[in-house]
């Protein structure tokens, strides 16, 4: 698969790059500084994001080990050396601050007879409303925001940007809608927050 020029070999057990993951890499790839992908998949984003910016430093972490094996094997096969790969359910074994944050997390309301086998579900199972890992998320990641950071997240209409939006602008974030494209039976959105000055 080449996206962004970038070669990428995805196993049965990782997300595939669609439209979301390219959107996120399209507006993340030129972003300059430290860099924290939670859920990183293939890798796209960060590979983009580091072999694009060659003094960036790159986290990118997932918590399912065949995606963290998938994108090690692609910054390899792209020369990519300027990124780190860690296994962590979000944030539990991350240290330190980002100047970003980038995230597409599961957003598909799923119930108990919807779910994927195998370590592929942890890239679609939202729970029951879509927003279990989501909530989760927005719950600990300004702890990791360096003070002028900016967050960039995937959404779906699906598990409602409004109360995303909402969460964000209550914790005293700016926000705003970078890119939104409909699909079939839903809306996606790459939403930036940024803590108010």
């Amino acid at each position: 698969m080449e996206l962004f020029g970038l070669t990428l070999s995805v196993q049965k057990e990782v997300y595939e790059p669609a439209e979301d993951s390219e959107m996120l890499a399209f507006h993340s790839r030129g972003l300059k500084g430290k860099i924290l992908e939670i859920g990183t998949g293939s890798g796209l984003a960060s590979i983009l994001n580091a072999k694009t910016n060659p003094s960036n430093e790159v986290l990118a972490t997932d918590i399912n080990p065949a995606a963290i094996e998938c994108a090690r094997k692609n910054a390899e096969s792209n020369s990519v050396s300027n990124i780190h790969f860690l296994q962590s359910d979000l944030f539990q074994k991350v240290e330190g601050k980002f100047d970003y944050i980038l995230f597409n997390p599961p957003y598909l309301p799923t119930s108990g007879d919807e779910r994927i086998p195998g370590n592929l579900n942890y890239a679609f199972d939202g729970g029951e409303d879509g927003r279990k890992t989501l909530d989760k998320f927005l719950a600990e990641f300004d702890r990791f925001l360096a003070p002028k950071g900016i967050l960039l997240l995937v959404q779906s209409s699906l598990n409602s940007q409004e109360k995303t939006l909402a969460s964000l602008q209550a914790e005293g974030f700016a926000t705003r809608i970078l890119e939104e494209r409909p699909f079939f039976f839903e809306i996606i959105y790459l939403i930036e927050a940024q803590r108010k000055v």
